[in-house]
Formats: structure tokens, sequence, C-alpha cells
């Protein structure tokens, strides 16, 4: 029950995201709005996510993980249902950033349950193993999407999200035990709070691992942010048939989580990244490659999601474990600084591709290399303070 817990919670990022990608377009017709105006609802979701997450962890190591998890579901519930109703633009932008608190909070606890229950590398194995099983939120989420978008508009895909999260809330009232046996009553502290993230920030280990996961995170948001005005828009693919493009895309990420939990038992959780960072680094010149040599199609779209995919579902498993691995009395804290980092890179890219799309494929390959290339940089000079597993 705790696994699917941590997974339920984990999908709510996921579900935030791709159960609406489909949408995007339509929003701005529906609100007569710029491309870049909608991409508000994203940019404006990763900023409320990583910003959050920097009191999230705290409150969950002061007040404990499970009254802080209940706290998050029903602020997101009620920003879900908010979201379904708005009226115009602002409002569902406001929305969505509240939305990003509670959807935060839940995924901080998520991970800060596993760092109490886990050691390090099983915590790695057990990520992977609720990332296989959350993998169904993108690789449905955008079919599921395109479906009620057809068939009842935007709105619909708010209403199921409330649904969701009522369900998870419902299951942690009833199942979910304290996990937290030794509360910080200074977490909060803002003295405290200060010197912690100052010592999880100096922290050699801590930079080695979150930065090759934020920035295998952005990789993938290339096209979290770009593949639905790409592929609809550029390329004419209908928005149904979007929903099926993007769940291909996905099943990288699904076969990366598999990879992940094979090879940590062989190769630890370092060289397990490496081979993570390869894949980023051979995807992104693939995929490059094939529009800069004019082949504008929607499998290369595809295919380049896929191998980005691929990487993230092997990196950031090691990434979340390996994070807070130096840290179990303030496994909550460095939890929440690792998701704001994530956030702020995944914010960059995003902005990124909001502001740079011009009707064509040439600046999602741009922005997918520059991803690919600093993630390859960023794990190579941070390696000698990775453990040697």
């Amino acid at each position: 029950m705790l696994l699917w817990l941590i997974t339920g919670s984990l999908m709510l990022q996921p579900l935030s995201t791709d159960l609406y990608l489909p949408t995007l377009p339509h929003l701005g017709a529906y609100f007569a709005v710029s491309p870049a105006a909608v991409q508000q609802t994203l940019s404006l979701f990763v900023i409320g996510f990583g910003v959050a997450q920097l009191v999230s962890g705290p409150l969950s190591d002061r007040y404990g993980r499970r009254p802080v998890l209940l706290g998050g579901l029903w602020v997101y519930l009620l920003s879900s249902l908010t979201c379904a109703l708005a009226p115009a633009m602002p409002v569902l932008v406001a929305a969505r950033f509240v939305q990003a608190v509670g959807c935060c909070t839940a995924v901080v606890v998520a991970r800060a349950l596993i760092r109490d229950v886990f050691e390090p590398a099983e915590g790695a194995r057990m990520i992977a193993k609720a990332s296989s099983l959350l993998s169904a939120a993108p690789l449905l989420g955008p079919i599921l999407g395109g479906f009620l978008q057809v068939q009842f508009g935007w709105r619909s895909a708010f209403l199921v999200l409330v649904a969701f999260c009522a369900a998870l809330a419902f299951s942690a009232t009833r199942w979910l035990r304290e996990t937290n046996s030794a509360p910080n009553p200074e977490a909060l502290r803002p003295a405290h709070l200060a010197a912690g993230y100052r010592a999880i920030a100096g922290h050699g280990a801590f930079w080695a691992y979150t930065l090759p996961g934020a920035l295998s995170y952005a990789g993938i948001f290339v096209f979290i942010a770009g593949s639905s005005f790409a592929l609809i828009q550029v390329l004419g693919v209908s928005t149904e048939a979007y929903g099926f493009c993007y769940a291909l895309g996905v099943c990288g990420y699904l076969g990366g989580t598999l990879v992940c939990r094979r090879l940590l038992p062989r190769l630890g959780i370092d060289r397990t990244l490496r081979v993570g960072v390869a894949v980023a680094a051979a995807g992104a010149v693939l995929f490059a490659g094939c529009i800069f040599a004019g082949v504008h199609h929607w499998a290369v779209v595809v295919a380049g999601q896929f191998l980005a995919m691929a990487a993230h579902g092997i990196n950031f498993p090691c990434a979340q474990a390996g994070s807070v691995a130096p840290f179990p009395d303030r496994a909550g804290a460095a939890a929440g600084l690792m998701g704001a980092v994530t956030m702020l890179a995944a914010l960059a890219v995003g902005t990124w591709v909001g502001q740079s799309h011009d009707g064509t494929l040439t600046p999602l390959a741009w922005i997918d290399a520059a991803a690919a290339g600093t993630l390859a940089l960023a794990a190579a000079a941070t390696r000698r303070h990775r453990r040697a597993d």
C-alpha cells in the first residue's frame, strides 16, 4: 500500500501537465490569447511547484509526513476545481499556481517517505519501481486528454484531476501511517531553515545528483512544453492522434525505468546515471540531426521524445535517491531543494520553448540539444562527488 500511495502522489505531477497537453493549442483560441500566454499555465505551475518545495519539505520534517501530505492533497483538489471553473485566462493561471503548491507538497512528501523507509540503493530501486507504475500517467494522460478535449472541452481534464486527487486523499487518510519517527521542532525556525539549506547546498554529493536530475527533467520538458504545438500546429496531427503520439514517446520513460531497475544492482547509482546521460546525448544528436537535415515528420518528434524520456527514466531515480541520501535528518528539506532546482531548470526551458516558437521545429531541436549538452557537462563535472556504489 505504501508503494501505491507513493506512486499516486508522484503521479500528480505528470497528470497535472500531460492530461491537459492536448488542450493547450485550443486554450489559445478559447480565451483569444497567444501561445506564449497559454504557456503561462505551464510556467506558473513550474514556479509554484519549485518555490513551494522549499517550504513543503521542512513542513514535513517538522509536523510529520502524513498531515502535510493530506494538507497538500486538499489544496490540490480545491485548486483543480477552480481551474475547471475558471472564467478567464488570468484565473486559470493563478489557479494553476496554487495547484502546483498542493502537487509539489505531495511529491516532496513521497520522496521523503522513501528516505524514511529505505536505504539509498533500495530507495533508488523503489523510485524506479514507482516510476514504472506512474508511467501510466504520461502514457494514458494525453490520450485521455485528447478524448476529453474533443468530447467535453478543456474543463473536463481538470475535473478528472479532482476525482483522482479525491481518491488519493481518501486512501492516504485510510492507510498511511506516519514514517517520520523524530519530527524536528526546529525545522521551520528561520535560522535553522537557512542553516539547513546552506548545509545541503554546500554538500558536493547533493549537486552531483541534483544537477543531472534537474537537467534530465529539463530535457523532457522540452517536449512537454513544445510537443503539442509542434505536432498539432506545425505538423498537422489531429488532437486525438496527438495523445497517441505523445504516449509512444512516453514509452521511452517506462523502458528507461525498467532498465534502471536492472542496472542498479549490477552497476550502482553512479554508473547507471552515466548510462542515462549517454542516452540523452545520443537522442538529442539524432533529433537535431534529423530536423536540420529537413526530415520534418511526426515520427521524428516522437523518436526524440522517446529517447529523452528513456534517459530520464534511468537518470531520475538515481538523482532523487542520491540527492537526499546524505541527509537523513533533513530528508524533506533536501527533497524540496532538489525539486526546486529541477523546477527552475524546467521553467527556463519552458519559457525558452514558448518564446522561441516560430511555427517550425528548429527551436525545439536547438533547445533539446542545449539541454542534453548541459546535462553531459554537469554530470562529468560533478562525477567525483558521487559515491562509488
